[in-house]
């Protein structure tokens, strides 16, 4: 009864978790994740809360740390997420565009050979983490709930936007533009 009981609670545990991630899931091989569908939260001022700090060793071990009081693009990917594959020209094209917000890809359930073949392979200007313990300090406020998940912070260090899934030139676009003007 015991055990039943063990493998019970960590059956629910495991489905909490999952379920907690966001809408529309995917398994894909021996990787499974819950990817997104491009929903856009966008927090006004008065309901923002601070970002963690974002820093730690890039995938090409310099150290990094998020410069303040600038816009910043936070997006979470893989370098096996076909919905990461598909966003990272935009990514790429959209911090070229925007050389003034700090742009910051934080890798999680990879290793860092491919990784490093996919920052080439798609020309991914500016540097990546590799530290999941990132990803848990936005606990209090939107969460990178999916993979690929992007989140904004505005110049006063808060969490002001998500997208959860994959980004396209008009959601960033918009999001970038709404909280560099405020």
């Amino acid at each position: 009864m015991k055990r039943h009981l063990g493998f019970l609670s960590t059956l629910l545990v495991g489905a909490l978790a999952l379920t907690a991630c966001g809408a529309g899931g995917t398994t894909t091989g021996s990787k499974s994740f819950v990817s997104g569908n491009g929903t856009v939260t966008f927090l006004t001022p008065s309901s923002r809360v601070p970002a963690p700090a974002v820093y730690g060793k890039t995938l090409d071990d310099t150290d990094y740390s998020l410069a303040k009081a600038t816009v910043a693009v936070v997006n979470v990917w893989a370098s096996w997420c076909a919905p990461c594959r598909a966003e990272a020209p935009t990514l790429a094209a959209l911090s070229l565009k925007y050389p003034k917000v700090s742009f910051i890809g934080v890798l999680t359930r990879d290793n860092v050979s491919t990784a490093k073949a996919f920052i080439t392979r798609f020309k991914i200007p500016y540097p990546s983490l590799k530290d999941d313990s990132i990803l848990l300090g936005f606990h209090n406020s939107l969460i990178a709930n999916a993979i690929p998940s992007t989140v904004i912070i505005d110049k006063n260090g808060k969490v002001a936007a998500r997208i959860s899934g994959e980004v396209t030139v008009a959601s960033l676009t918009d999001l970038i533009d709404r909280v560099s003007a405020e």
